[in-house]
C-alpha cells in the first residue's frame, strides 16, 4: 500500500473530511472515546462515509506511526454523483454509456476496466460504496490515468443507481454465464448501462433481477469464465460496434 493511500491521526483525518478529501472508509480503534473522537465521529455520520471499530492490531497492520487510535484510507479520485452526470449527458444530445461494476475487487482488474471503458468512451462508471477494489495509486498505475479522466460514481446503495438510470431513460444489461442470449443479441444502440460482477461471485442476486436483460458470453473451452476485464472489453465493445 502506498503512503498516499491513507491519513492517520485523528485531528488529520477530521481535517482531510473538512476539505473534501475523497475519504473512502474509516477505521477506529474499538473503545476510543474522547472529545476530538466526537467531533470525528459526528463528521464521518454527516459524510456518510463508512467506518469500522476495530482492533489496535488491524490499524497497526497498516501503520505504526502516532495514528491515535484513526486511519482514513483516501480514494486517489474524486467521486462523482451519477445523478448529476446522466441528466447532463441527456441535455449535451449524447445517449449515454455507463458501466456498472457489482463486487469487483481486484485492483488490477478494477484498473484495467477503467481503462478500456475509457477507451471505449464510456461515459461513467458505478461503483458500490462497499464491496470494491481500493481506489489507490496501484488502481491508477494499472488504468493508465484513465482513473482521472472518466467520472467514477460511487453508490451507498447500487440497485437504488440502477432504478435512477432505468427511471431516466436507460436500457440496463448484464452479463452473466446464466443468460440464455448471447451479448451479441442485445439492442446495445441505445442508451445503455452495462452491469459486471466478479468472475468467483457474479452479480448479486439482487442487482441481476433489476436487469432489463440478461446476456452471456459464450465460452469453448474447459475454463468456467472469463477474465472479468476481459468480458467487459467484449460487452463494451459490441456497444461501440453498434453504436456505429
Amino acid at each position: 500500500m502506498n503512503k498516499e493511500d491513507f491519513i492517520f491521526g485523528t485531528r488529520a483525518v477530521i481535517e482531510a473530511i473538512k476539505n473534501g478529501r475523497p475519504v473512502e472508509r474509516v477505521l477506529i480503534k474499538k473503545g476510543l472515546e474522547n472529545d476530538l473522537f466526537r467531533q470525528l465521529f459526528d463528521l464521518v455520520k454527516e459524510n456518510s462515509i463508512p467506518f469500522q471499530f476495530v482492533p489496535l492490531e488491524k490499524i497497526n497492520r497498516v501503520t505504526r506511526k502516532n495514528h491515535q487510535g484513526v486511519l482514513a484510507f483516501v480514494s486517489a479520485v474524486e467521486f462523482a454523483d451519477i445523478e448529476m452526470v446522466v441528466p447532463g449527458l441527456f441535455e449535451s444530445g449524447v445517449e449515454p454509456l455507463v458501466l456498472i461494476l457489482d463486487q469487483i475487487t481486484d485492483v488490477r482488474n478494477f484498473g484495467a476496466i477503467v481503462r478500456t471503458a475509457e477507451c471505449g468512451g464510456v461515459h461513467a462508471i458505478v461503483i458500490p460504496e462497499k464491496g470494491m477494489a481500493r481506489i489507490g495509486a496501484d488502481a491508477v498505475k494499472t488504468s493508465a490515468g484513465a482513473l482521472h479522466s472518466i467520472p467514477i460514481c460511487r453508490s451507498s446503495n447500487l440497485a437504488s443507481a440502477i432504478n435512477f438510470l432505468k427511471d431516466s431513460g436507460m436500457k440496463v444489461v448484464a452479463s452473466t454465464e446464466k443468460a440464455e442470449r448471447n451479448y451479441t443479441e442485445a439492442k446495445m444502440d441505445v442508451p445503455l448501462a452495462l452491469v459486471m460482477g466478479a468472475e468467483d461471485t457474479g452479480i448479486s442476486p439482487a442487482i441481476l433481477k433489476l436487469a432489463d436483460e440478461q446476456v452471456k458470453i459464450p465460452l469453448f473451452g474447459n475454463i468456467e469464465s472469463l477474465n472479468v476485464s476481459v468480458a467487459a472489453g467484449l460487452m463494451i465493445y459490441e456497444a461501440v460496434r453498434q453504436r456505429g
